[in-house]
Order: C-alpha cells, then structure tokens, then sequence
C-alpha cells in the first residue's frame, strides 16, 4: 500500500496506479467522466490517465492542474494544491478551523512568519495593529511556516489574532512564499490588494534589513481606513509572483521531505530536501525551514553557508514592493536575523 498526501490528509491507496472505480483526489468516475459536484473532467480528457491496469495517480493529478510526486522506494506519492495564484481571487484555503473565504467583507493580512525569523518578535505588534484597525473591518491572520506546531506554540501564545500553523506548506504553496516575513493584503471582496510583500511591524532588525515598519504600517493603516492600496490593480498583477513549475514541484519534495523526516527516514528525507533545494534555490522557506526537522540549528552555521550562497548569487532575500511615492520600502539587501 502507498501514503497519498493530498488537501491536507494522508489516505492509503493501492498503489501509484489506483483501481477502476476508486475515488480519487475527491472525484468519482461516471460515465460521461471523472466528477467532483457539478464539475467533470470529460472521458475523452480522462482517457490520458486511464491504463487497463487503472488510472496513473500522477497522470490524474496533472489533468486537475495538479503536480505530483512519487517516492516508490518509501510508498508515498505527495499531490500539490491546484495552482489559481490570480490577484482577482485570492486562494482559499481552510486550516486550523478558519476557511478564508469565510472572511469576504473583511480586509485580512496574511502575515506569514516562523520561529526562525526574526519577524516571530513582530507578532505583537502585528496583534496591535489587528486590535487597532478592527472597527474598521480589518483583522490579521498570521500563518506560521513552522514545521512542527510546538516551535510556534510560545510566540502566538495570548494573542487575540486568529494565529494559524502551516505545517504541511500548503498555504505557502497557495501564495507562493518563498521566505518571512511575507505580507499579502486581501480586501472585502477576497481580491489580492497586495502581493507578497516584505513587510515588518517594528524596527527591531532595520539595521539587517533596511526595511521601515513606519513606512509599512502607514500603508496598511491607509489602505485599511480608505481603500487605498497604493497599487492600481494593473500593478498587483505585474507584482504578483506567480510559482514557475520547479517552484512548485521543490514545494512537492519538500513535503515529502517533511514526512519522511517525522518518520526518521533521514537518508531518504535528505534526498528529497536536495531535490527542492536544486529546484528552488532561493526558496528560504523550504531551506531553511526544513532544518529543525534535520537536527540542524536555523540560526546556526549552515543558515550562514545558505546566506553566504545566496548572496554571491545576487538573489534578492528581502522583496519590499513600492511604496506610494514609487520607491521601494527598503534598498538595502540582506536577510533577517
């Protein structure tokens, strides 16, 4: 039997081909194709993962717009998020009791951060700013990237933001963050006002990182109070920074990864995480944020080795957007504490 990991659950399946007549992926065959409520994929479309022996469980995926990976020595097959990162509708997603959408005729900021930044000391402030700005329709949402819940159970502890942990990745997947802090705006009608953002709360490491919290907070506060976004949706669009198929296939091994460290399947976990890292060289989130399950001290020398690779490459680790003067919020590169 293999592992399917997929929407948020693992589930036992056959094997990388599944039987005819198994649901799979939450669709069921008809006749006329595979359906999920009133949507189907038409026989003629589903005929491309169909085998006489069942249906190619990646193959399925694919027709979706799915990716998927499978790990035939461990038995497990890892299937991504359906990739719609469009700035008119921002990707629902539901994770510890909260269902995005559920939020429509609220502005909500998605604060993304994790224990191994040092944005985990913006949190705070962050709850200020939520409890501020709420007469005015606004909350924050923070999503910790944490792999494991109990290495951001003490900095969310006694805040009156809703405080999710995205241990899975998939939330990451959906927005396409790629390190933290990271800020996406999402307005009343669940459209993205702004995209990922390197945004901070406070001053703490402006020193590192040259951004400015003032700068930062003045904007939510306006955008919030007036509507007022500082981009024109032309703007938003040309910000957006849609996933490249290597981006989400890493984001795949990556959490196969994840798995197989949890289980002490360290040789096999180490493989994958060299996979994402090839893939996604500059994708702080999985490469750095994977090292606690190795063993590995985030703060320690190999966040330096990856800190040294990345800047002899010239990747930009801080991605500040433009403010309303058309300047960019910090200039000076860098990476947080």
């Amino acid at each position: 039997m293999y592992t399917l990991l997929a929407d948020g659950r693992e589930e036992a399946i056959a094997g990388p081909v599944v039987p005819h007549g198994v649901p799979l992926l939450g669709w069921e065959r008809k006749p006329h194709g595979w359906c999920r409520g009133d949507a189907c994929v038409p026989a003629f479309r589903a005929a491309a993962a169909e085998t006489p022996a069942g249906v190619d469980v990646a193959a399925f995926a694919e027709l979706l717009g799915r990716m998927a990976v499978v790990d035939t020595a461990n038995e497990v097959i890892v299937v991504g998020e359906t990739q719609e990162l469009t700035p008119d509708v921002a990707p629902d997603f539901t994770l510890d009791g909260l269902t995005l959408s559920e939020l429509r005729g609220t502005k909500v900021a998605l604060v993304f951060w994790a224990s191994w930044c040092g944005c985990r000391y913006d949190l705070s402030a962050w709850d200020d700013l939520h409890r501020e700005l709420a007469p005015y329709g606004f909350r924050v949402v923070s999503v910790s990237l944490d792999r494991e819940r109990a290495d951001a159970a003490p900095w969310i502890a006694g805040l009156a933001h809703t405080c999710l942990v995205d241990t899975e990745g998939t939330v990451a997947e959906l927005y396409n963050v790629i390190n933290v802090p990271t800020v996406v705006w999402v307005d009343e009608s669940g459209r993205i006002a702004r995209p990922q953002d390197t945004m901070t709360a406070t001053d703490t490491f402006r020193a590192m990182n040259g951004l400015s919290s003032e700068a930062a907070t003045a904007a939510l506060r306006a955008w919030v109070r007036t509507g007022d976004s500082g981009l024109t949706r032309a703007s938003v669009r040309a910000h957006l920074r849609v996933p490249s198929p290597d981006e989400r296939r890493a984001r795949l091994h990556a959490r196969l990864a994840t798995w197989l460290f949890r289980r002490s399947r360290t040789a096999s976990a180490r493989e994958h995480l060299a996979t994402a890292a090839r893939l996604a060289p500059h994708d702080v989130a999985i490469r750095r944020g994977l090292m606690p399950l190795d063993g590995v001290d985030p703060f320690g020398e190999e966040y330096f080795k990856l800190r040294g690779e990345l800047e002899s490459s010239g990747v930009a680790v801080y991605r500040p957007l433009p403010d309303w003067s058309g300047d960019l919020l910090s200039t000076a590169p860098g990476f947080e504490n």
